[in-house]
């Protein structure tokens, strides 16, 4: 079978200190809970400042630039570990808050952004230093308006305020005056999904060199939602984010499942590429505003900064095999199916064991698992433990029990199929993918051959049903073979095999 291949891989942070403020769900419920706590009072003494956000070590493993297993040598929490970080990595960046909100205005198709005058030429000089960033760009962020009118918009037209270092300096419009599901704060969360949906396609095109005009499909998977009373949800993100980013030759649309969807969206794109719909298909998604500062009140009693404090965003491409990038094996698929079961074991079995099965395999020929590579740091703080680490004991516990391992070999069956968690608690962005560019590297010029990336995801969070979700791919090193589906049998052979059974008909007919 000719597999669709890991073409490319990029990955972007964004650093939104005031927007944890204004935007994350546990510090909007705060306020108007208990808008006179310490920790409201408190909160910015705890915020960590770009350059220390730069060199945390998750932060440079997120962007391509420390290998997950030069993360580990440096120990099993890195709050209080500083490396020479750089923004730019080889997978992707790290953007500072003001030159997202240039972002933003620049994504904005309805004029819903306004910025403050002096900002917005503020803004022109440092967005044209973006490596990534063209004059047209420059020109969408306009001249700006008078910080009266944008206090008015605020105070009186209910928009959502933009701040940059506790300052006023634009705002979000509601999108209509009465729908729900257009109101200033919606639009202001969907903007911030396009945006950094926006900046990670980018790079995924810049740092891989692919012609934009190549891409057939567009899958965005995030945890956000963007419609209208009449049709909440209906999206579209993925084709807003092709337009954005110039890829006038793709369509899209939207796939959600929480935390799982990014690899709903994998094995789809996979699958659609394999069946030869589209040549090659980018899945994208972007970051959530709602989980800033999520687990900020667990951090700050402890006395740690808050760390919940970058937006995730992620974009990969995958194209028909070309011989040497890792093939996605769609015939080796794990999912948690309705008659599952919501145990640990059953949900294992489901997403690691079955699919493995299926190829003769056990859990010691996965070199890598990639399950929720969720920060311990974060997690850890937060009552929640370390998760990839319960996710590899769950999977080396069952490999005990089906006699592929050693009880004795436990721990290293972990420290070797496992990896240390790193990315941000972004909901959908820990999710498996984070992995998918090291595993470009690792799968060809590494040392491994096979993986596999496990998404997860809670479905009982939409109060529509108490089950648990989640699926699974195997990802393995190209053996440099590929074959033309299209010619394995010709026109001529077809016909043949038909009239020699239409012969073979006759004759019994006959006898």
């Amino acid at each position: 079978m000719n597999y669709p291949v890991l073409k490319g891989a990029a990955y972007a942070l964004i650093h939104t200190p005031d927007m944890i403020l204004q935007n994350g769900s546990t510090q909007v419920t705060e306020k108007i809970v208990n808008p006179n706590s310490d920790y409201l009072k408190n909160i910015r003494n705890s915020f960590r400042t770009f350059d220390q956000v730069v060199n945390y070590p998750p932060n440079q493993t997120y962007i391509g630039s420390l290998h997950p297993e030069k993360l580990r040598e440096l120990g099993k929490s890195w709050i209080d570990i500083t490396v020479e970080g750089n923004r730019f990595g080889k997978l992707g960046e790290i953007m500072p808050q003001e030159e997202f909100i240039a972002l933003l205005k620049i994504v904005d198709a309805f004029d819903l952004v306004v910025l403050e005058k002096k900002f917005s030429e503020a803004l022109k000089d440092v967005y044209s230093k973006h490596p990534l960033s063209t004059e047209e760009e420059i020109h969408k962020i306009g001249e700006g308006v008078d910080i009266g009118d944008i206090e008015t918009l605020v105070n009186v037209e209910h928009a959502e305020p933009i701040y940059d270092n506790d300052i006023l300096v634009g705002c979000v419009k509601k999108a209509h005056d009465i729908d729900p599901n257009l109101t200033a704060h919606v639009m202001f969360e969907n903007l911030v999904v396009k945006a950094s949906g926006v900046l990670a396609f980018k790079n995924l095109i810049a740092k891989n060199n692919i012609d934009v005009n190549s891409i057939d499909y567009v899958i965005e998977c995030s945890e956000e939602a963007c419609g209208d009373i009449n049709q909440r949800g209906g999206g579209n993100f993925a084709k807003s984010i092709a337009e954005a980013c110039g890829a006038s030759n793709a369509t899209g649309c939207d796939v959600r499942g929480f935390c799982a969807a990014p690899t709903h969206a994998l094995i789809t794109a996979a699958s659609l590429v394999q069946a030869g719909t589209y040549e090659n298909v980018v899945l994208v998604a972007g970051g959530a505003t709602a989980k800033l500062g999520m687990n900020g009140k667990d951090h700050v009693k402890k006395g740690l900064p808050i760390l919940e404090d970058v937006l995730g965003a992620f974009a990969v491409l995958i194209t028909k095999n070309d011989g040497v990038n890792p093939i996605l094996r769609t015939d080796l698929v794990g999912r948690h199916t309705v008659g599952t079961g919501s145990s640990p074991q059953a949900v294992i079995t489901a997403l690691i064991t079955s699919p493995l099965d299926k190829g003769n395999l056990s859990v010691n020929d996965i070199d890598k698992y990639s399950v929720e590579m969720q920060n311990p740091d974060i997690t850890k703080p937060a009552g929640a433990g370390d998760v990839p680490e319960a996710n590899y004991k769950m999977i080396g516990a069952l490999g005990v029990k089906r006699g592929d391992i050693e009880k004795k070999d436990l721990l290293n069956f972990i420290e070797k199929h496992g990896m240390p968690g790193w990315a941000p608690t972004q909901g959908h962005i820990p999710s498996g993918v984070p992995y998918l560019g090291y595993a470009m590297e690792d799968l060809t010029t590494g040392p491994l051959n096979k993986t596999m990336v496990v998404g997860k995801g809670s479905l009982f969070l939409g109060r529509m049903t108490n089950l648990f979700d989640g699926v699974s791919i195997v990802i393995e090193r190209n053996s440099g073979e590929v074959t033309d589906n299209n010619s394995s049998i010709s026109k001529e052979e077809i016909n043949k095999a038909i009239a020699n059974a239409m012969r073979d008909f006759a004759n019994q007919l006959l006898d």
